[in-house]
């Protein structure tokens, strides 16, 4: 299975640090998010990741290279405009090709196991995420989850950024700037969404104090 990560975005709430370096390269534990992500996928025996890139996209390339040193081949899709998530992904499709594949968003550390994912989204699902119950940094949930089936939009549970997804899902998409959630939103609603929930430590580094929180808990816990 391939696997994708989501670091094209500007990461506006992280400024001043993201004026300077991408999100996907905050600092954890004195090493960049983006590498403690991708020995994450290699531990669970990922070999092919693909990282769309735009702002300031070639520090990413110039930290990562073609990944031999994390035990993985990593290729690039660039995005001359943000496509944000929707669109990114549609934009690398030709690298990630037709099989379902792993998505993570570039901003997200936890210690959920990717191996406890299943291989491929459930029989009639095209999509099948990861979620957790809604955070206290949250304000507002994401989905309403009941027997691994996403029924419907709600304040149970925050996706977290965590998905196996089958590319037929983007079927009539176009490589333009949409939000991955209007995908999910359709399958939704199809009865084509499927979850399953994660209860242990999970954060979507939003912003600074969360950047902060983040470190602590990884130095704490390495």
């Amino acid at each position: 299975m391939k696997a994708m990560i989501l670091a094209a975005g500007r990461g506006e709430r992280l400024r001043p640090l993201t004026d300077r370096v991408p999100k996907a390269l905050a600092p954890v534990g004195g090493e960049p998010m983006l590498a403690h992500q991708l020995r994450w996928l290699a531990a669970a025996g990922i070999r092919e990741v693909v990282i769309n890139l735009h702002h300031l996209g070639e520090q990413i390339v110039a930290a990562v290279g073609d990944g031999a040193g994390f035990g993985l081949t990593v290729r690039y899709s660039r995005e001359d405009t943000l496509l944000e998530t929707g669109g990114g992904i549609v934009n690398a499709l030709p690298l990630l090709g037709e099989a379902p594949f792993l998505l993570l968003n570039g901003d997200i550390y936890t210690d959920f196991p990717l191996t406890a994912l299943p291989d491929r989204p459930p029989a009639g699902s095209l999509a099948h995420l990861v979620v957790t119950p809604r955070p206290a940094f949250r304000d507002r949930g994401d989905f309403d989850v009941e027997d691994g089936v996403v029924r419907r939009r709600g304040d149970g549970f925050v996706y977290c950024g965590i998905a196996l997804l089958d590319p037929r899902a983007l079927d009539g998409r176009r490589a333009e700037r949409f939000s991955l959630r209007e995908v999910y939103f359709e399958l939704l609603a199809r009865g084509a969404l499927t979850a399953q929930e994660w209860r242990g430590f999970w954060s979507d580094i939003g912003d600074l104090t969360q950047l902060r929180e983040v470190d602590a808990h990884h130095r704490a816990n390495a």
